[in-house]
């Protein structure tokens, strides 16, 4: 499948999602910056069927357009010290995944996500 073939399919699937922050903490302390880029993602939580491995109750699944964080110039790839804000509260990246999500040639589309808290 061709990137602009995969962008749109996963377009109309997000499309119906929501606004979630990409967030990126910089230096440490207490009052460290934060980056953080709006992206339209779809959230969804793991079927029972789906609780195996790492995944436990409660983490959801985010999946969002890889053309949003590089249009926000973001840093890539994405690494479990980076964040997720879903409906304001600050979620943990278990799993960051930039593999499945590929189209021919091997060109990023989409970011799928484990996420908890």
């Amino acid at each position: 499948m061709t990137p602009d073939t995969a962008r749109g399919i996963y377009r109309r699937r997000i499309g119906k999602g929501e606004t979630v922050l990409i967030r990126r903490y910089t230096g440490g302390g207490t009052s460290r910056p934060r980056y953080d880029v709006p992206v339209r993602a779809r959230v969804m939580g793991y079927e029972t069927k789906d609780l195996v491995g790492t995944v436990v109750q409660g983490d959801r699944h985010v999946i969002f357009l890889a053309e949003d964080l590089l249009a926000a110039q973001f840093a890539l790839p994405l690494t479990t010290s980076d964040k997720a804000v879903v409906k304001g509260k600050e979620l943990a990246i278990i799993a960051p995944d930039d593999a499945t999500r590929r189209a021919d040639g091997g060109v990023l589309v989409a970011f799928d996500l484990q996420v908890r808290g």
